[in-house]
């Protein structure tokens, strides 16, 4: 096992940031720690007690900030890798104040998800994941996804007794049957993922990593061309996945926040987007998700 700690960290809480609705292989252990996989490393991430200097630089400074422990199986943590991973190099308290200083209406969403950051997630990994995510729930998302890592991923190794998968890769996945992958019980979504893992692995994976480098509106038209996946699926995969935090992804939470707080009928999905569009510019991404929190932590 290796450790990493990094501490002080502004605008960032291991909690708000994986149970926002952007990734799905991040469990809460009992001592409020997560642990999930990525790529082919399982790694817990646990919140630390911050230090009294650095308590006092973030009341001072009126930041959320935390202090985090990484604990990898394996090798020592990267660095790099994970500054990039949890989006450590953007200014979040920036960002925060450009969506609040015109609107104080999205003030109090952002201040309750004070601590979310953006994932930086693998783009196949984020495109199966929300292919399977639609129409369901985040429980029931979460087993899908682990019965398809165990039955078709690799072995990533064992923490604290249990054992662990890496994500299937879409070789694998495009030489499945529907019989093969029945177990998994994917219901109407399994031809749609064996039909786009056949895609990817035709194109290259390459291909979908690329979309990071188009436009917007020309990474849209590219991954809507896949089975199953829609607008609200693609816009999910551009913010999560994509590196396109102008994405403003629309579901029935969105639909709801956005009703109650500005006043939209729960219908006017288009009227939303636009909205963000004009009104979030390039912040869209990480506005949906202060308010996909808000709304969720609100309705508990």
């Amino acid at each position: 096992m290796g450790k990493l700690v990094l501490e002080g960290l502004k605008d960032f809480s291991p909690e708000q940031t994986f149970e926002c609705g952007q990734c799905f292989r991040w469990n809460r252990e009992a001592d409020g720690s997560y642990t999930g996989v990525v790529g082919k490393c399982i790694a817990n991430i646990k919140a630390l007690q911050l230090s009294d200097k650095a308590r006092r630089s973030s009341d001072e400074a009126g930041e959320y900030a935390a202090s985090i422990e990484i604990t990898t199986s394996g090798e020592e943590p990267d660095l790099a890798f994970w500054e990039n991973y949890l989006d450590l190099g953007r200014n979040y308290g920036a960002v925060k104040e450009r969506l609040t200083v015109s609107d104080p209406v999205i003030a109090e969403a952002v201040s309750c998800g004070a601590g979310i950051r953006i994932l930086r997630q693998d783009a196949w990994e984020t495109l199966i994941s929300f292919i399977i995510s639609q129409n369901s729930n985040i429980p029931r998302i979460k087993r899908c996804i682990e019965s398809l890592c165990a039955s078709f991923g690799e072995k990533a190794g064992n923490y604290k007794g249990k054992e662990y998968f890496s994500f299937p890769t879409p070789e694998a996945l495009a030489s499945l049957t529907q019989e093969d992958i029945s177990p998994v019980r994917l219901g109407y979504r399994a031809p749609y993922i064996t039909a786009t893992a056949e895609k990817v692995s035709s194109d290259g994976i390459e291909r979908l990593d690329s979309m990071k480098n188009l436009s917007y509106e020309d990474a849209l038209d590219y991954l809507t061309g896949f089975p199953g996946v829609g607008p609200k699926v693609a816009s999910c995969v551009l913010l999560f996945g994509g590196g396109h935090f102008e994405s403003f992804p629309v579901d029935v939470w969105v639909r709801r926040v956005m009703n109650r707080l500005y006043g939209f009928c729960e219908s006017d999905i288009g009227g939303m987007r636009h909205f963000a569009a004009e009104h979030f510019k390039d912040l869209g991404g990480i506005a949906q998700q202060y308010l996909f929190y808000y709304i969720r932590e609100t309705e508990k």
